[in-house]
């Protein structure tokens, strides 16, 4: 997670501790003792709040989000019963209420650290191999798991990121000219474009893929890590099916070369897939700068080495 400001969205809801509290109580009467204290780092989607020593509280930012509250509820059992790292166990959901429009939820504590960040400059790393193998043991799970029925079904599980990658064409492109007006963005932007004009030529980059399922953020504020090993994978409510190439974009934030290679290797991602997963970096990169720059300076500084690293 990222120190934010209090203010994200221009549609952001009012969160306090005291709101939290008061729903804590009325909807977990069993836990109104515990202590409850806001996280000082956050993510975009959820305000975050830690009750007791082994829960922590997720409350929605913007309206509608008890749509990926719900999503997590119903999907996030699947995942950990098939992913080989540990997934946060949803043990409530809450109601609306006090003012506030949403479900929230009441997750299982998991210790750990978040991975660092791995810019172009940093020393190859051997300490990384064993993440890296973690890490691409996720991405085939993820792929290997069934997607039932029900599944295919569910509008909820449909996202831009799972669509073939020219379907970001222009949106990208829109990004690259509008981080030219972010004052101290250090990226070569005219780089950036010409590596995405090349991007879209790539092999398979209009393609359908059969659907399968992706978390869609596999980023370093997303994942736990404990003595150099990958022990958990955070926040699935934007877990969907469509094209898995997406979740390889977290890969040039995390790894140096070497340990690219071997995420590649293991996951046994081909050619065509790997470059599109680099264009997806550029791309969620140059969509975070504008949108974040003032207010999530850490995530902006993590997409920034991830940005760096796809154009090197």
């Amino acid at each position: 997670m990222a120190p934010v400001t209090d203010i994200l969205h221009d549609d952001e809801l009012a969160i306090d501790r005291d709101l939290v509290r008061r729903l804590v109580d009325r909807d977990l009467p069993e836990h109104a003792e515990l202590p409850l204290s806001r996280l000082g780092a956050s993510g975009s989607s959820n305000a975050l709040f830690r009750l007791g020593d082994d829960l922590l509280v997720r409350m929605p930012r913007q309206p509608g989000g008890s749509g990926s509250i719900n999503l997590e509820r119903r999907w996030s059992p699947l995942m950990a019963a098939n992913l080989p790292v540990e997934v946060p166990e949803i043990l409530a959901v809450g109601e609306p209420g006090f003012g506030y429009p949403e479900h929230w939820s009441v997750v299982r504590w998991i210790d750990g650290r978040h991975p660092d960040v791995v810019g172009p400059d940093h020393a190859a790393d051997e300490s990384r191999t064993q993440f890296a193998g973690d890490f691409a043991d996720v991405l085939l799970a993820l792929r290997e798991t069934e997607v039932p029925a029900d599944a295919y079904a569910d509008p909820a599980l449909r996202n831009y990121r799972g669509l073939p990658l020219i379907t970001r064409a222009e949106a990208t492109r829109r990004d690259i000219e509008a981080c030219r007006r972010i004052d101290g963005l250090d990226l070569d932007l005219d780089a950036a474009l010409r590596f995405w004009e090349q991007a879209m030529r790539l092999p398979g980059v209009a393609d359908e893929t059969p659907p399968r399922w992706y978390h869609c953020d596999l980023l370093a504020e997303n994942l736990l890590v404990r003595d150099g090993r990958l022990t958990a994978v955070l926040d699935f409510g934007g877990l969907a099916i469509g094209d898995p190439a997406i979740d390889l974009h977290g890969v040039w934030e995390l790894f140096d070369e070497p340990s690219r290679e071997i995420v590649r290797e293991r996951a046994g991602i081909d050619e065509a897939e790997w470059q599109r997963g680099r264009a997806w970096a550029l791309s969620i990169a140059v969509m975070t700068f504008p949108y974040y720059w003032h207010t999530m300076p850490q995530r902006c500084a993590s997409r920034l080495a991830m940005a760096r690293n796809a154009l090197a």
